[in-house]
């Protein structure tokens, strides 16, 4: 049997279609999606605990290790899927591929440098250092 494609020769040609990788991202979006609905409500309870404290106070209660853990999860949550959101954003509306190769390598360094700093934050206050 002979299957038919819907392709124009040009674009065979060009190897213009599917990457390939669209389900991949689409999982990871939903993923880190699903997992911020109670990471972020307990971030939320969190600095609502912190609102009127001393720094003492707040150093001691970001210093435990369930709630630095959970912020440290957090923060690579939302700078995750912050990448990916941005970067479909990328893909779909900037058309010049030198444009569009740098802010996507941009997007990259800028969600690990907020990362780090976060992560560097947390732990600090976590361990006092």
């Amino acid at each position: 049997m002979k299957s038919t494609s819907i392709r124009t020769p040009i674009g065979k040609v060009r190897g213009l279609g599917s990457a390939k990788s669209g389900t991949e991202h689409w999982w990871e979006m939903r993923l880190t999606s699903i997992a911020l609905l109670p990471l972020t409500l307990a971030a939320i309870v969190i600095v609502i605990s912190l609102i009127g404290r001393n720094h003492a106070a707040v150093v001691q209660i970001l210093g435990s290790p369930l709630v630095a853990i959970t912020m440290l999860l957090w923060v690579y949550t939302v700078t995750l899927h912050m990448r990916l959101g941005l970067q479909s954003v990328i893909e779909d509306y900037v058309h010049g591929k030198a444009m569009k190769t740098g802010l996507l390598i941009a997007n990259t360094f800028l969600t690990i440098v907020v990362w780090l700093a976060c992560t560097y934050a947390i732990l600090k206050l976590s361990f006092g250092v």
